[in-house]
């Protein structure tokens, strides 16, 4: 592909995302697989081109006074790769698999545009909803603009090593022999990271099951659960699996783990990756739909016998605009309020589960105290059964803990780039009373 048909493909991407709703990931995936023409240094120019403009939308759309997607593509080669604007006109010729042609509003555009200076409203400078800076003011303060630049940045790649078939000194020796250049995670002792994403799923250390895709601060998460071997655990919103498979492994086999789901897709498709790993304590639920003041058929004959009830809750996904950029904008207030309503379901519904003295773990990966802070008090509010305890409860001397703070003197823990290196991640660890 040449540059200009590289250009002309971005800005089909973007149209189709702003037209279809699909997220980003999809569009990009259908876009490679209809394009076989595409070499691998064309895919890759593409993708992060894509993102690059993803993360920068608003101010992107503030310089060039417009948010179509021939101008943010064009806004970005001006302003980040630093093209004047005949260059720019020179790959835009309408010729072949080129762009059209320039308008005069464009290239005027063009001419002027400029990153928002300091004094813009933050929301523009640092790419986020207006709706939703309130929310950011909460959870950081005077941090907020430290907090949101980090977000606009690439995230890293991590793997988590599973202790069940190797070390991470061997892992590491496992990658290196396949090329790849792995580095140890700041906290997570079975973590490893990449600045560049590999092709995991052509890795023998992948396919053999050394190795699985986890992010750090989730890897955080599991290891504030602390689930241990023997143990009963419920896994209540298992969605693809990846914490199933760190707290089984945890668990070295031994207890019992359900990953369960009210989506029969999503737990189908952890039966291969826990195969994979050499597990054997994994059992599978899938949920029926929750009656608040009724049983609970699917977890009948789980009712107040775990140690662990483990959630991860269905989320804004906020925490994760770095991988998602797009999804900032594809947030709604509706959604959010949808979301916290079933957040606090799943709560509801987890403790039912825990035993007297155990614990039930609330993740998101968030940074929105909505999803946060206010629904772990909501649910200690009408739980009075429940308590806070601190996030350490039980975190080994050996292992780093996290650059992350806990939220404003309280127990709980919230992770974010700026402060982790880690996806944006809020952990709360409760302990039904009554027990040992």
């Amino acid at each position: 592909m040449t540059p200009a048909a590289r250009l002309s493909a971005v800005i089909e991407i973007l149209t189709d995302i702003g037209q279809s709703g699909r997220s980003a990931d999809k569009v990009l995936e259908a876009w490679v697989r209809a394009s076989r023409f595409a070499g691998s240094k064309d895919r890759a120019y593409v993708s992060e081109r894509l993102y690059l403009v993803l993360r920068q939308r608003a101010a992107l759309a503030h310089a060039m006074a417009s948010d179509a997607p021939r101008a943010l593509v064009f806004g970005s080669v001006r302003l980040f790769d630093h093209y004047d604007v005949d260059a720019i006109s020179a790959l835009a010729t309408g010729e072949g698999h080129a762009p059209a042609i320039l308008t005069d509003y464009e290239r005027e555009a063009l001419e002027q545009a400029a990153l928002p200076p300091a004094t813009e409203k933050p929301w523009v400078r640092l790419n986020y909803p207006q709706w939703l800076h309130p929310e950011f003011e909460r959870a950081f303060g005077a941090d907020l603009e430290r907090q949101m630049e980090a977000m606009t940045a690439r995230a890293p790649f991590d793997l988590r090593v599973n202790t069940l078939k190797t070390s991470r000194e061997a892992a590491v020796l496992a990658l290196e022999a396949e090329g790849l250049q792995p580095v140890p995670t700041h906290c997570s002792p079975w973590g490893l990271r990449f600045e560049k994403h590999p092709r995991i799923a052509s890795l023998e250390s992948f396919k053999s099951g050394l190795v699985e895709v986890q992010d750090e601060g989730s890897q955080i998460a599991c290891l504030v659960a602390n689930a241990s071997p023997g143990e009963q655990v419920v896994d209540l919103c298992a969605g693809g699996g990846g914490k199933t498979l760190a707290l089984a492994a945890m668990m070295k086999n031994r207890g019992q783990i359900f990953a369960a789901d009210i989506n029969p897709a999503r737990l189908a498709r952890i039966r291969p990756r826990a195969e994979r790993a050499g597990l054997r304590n994994v059992q599978y639920r899938q949920l029926s739909p929750f009656e608040p003041d009724g049983a609970d058929s699917s977890m009948a004959d789980l009712e107040g016998r775990c140690d662990l009830v483990f959630i991860d809750a269905p989320c804004s996904g906020s925490g994760a605009w770095r991988r998602q950029p797009d999804a900032r904008w594809r947030l709604t207030p509706e959604e959010l309020e949808r979301l916290t309503a079933l957040q606090d379901e799943v709560l509801a519904r987890g403790a039912r589960l825990v035993k007297p003295g155990g614990r039930l773990v609330y993740v998101t990966c968030s940074l929105l105290p909505g999803e946060n802070e206010d629904r772990v008090a909501a649910f200690l509010g009408a739980h009075a059964g429940y308590a806070m305890e601190p996030w350490h409860t039980g975190w080994s001397a050996d292992i780093p803990r996290p650059r992350g703070k806990g939220t404003g003197g309280r127990p709980d823990l919230r992770l974010t780039p700026a402060n982790s290196e880690t996806d944006g991640f809020y952990v709360a660890r409760m302990r039904r009373l009554g027990g040992a």
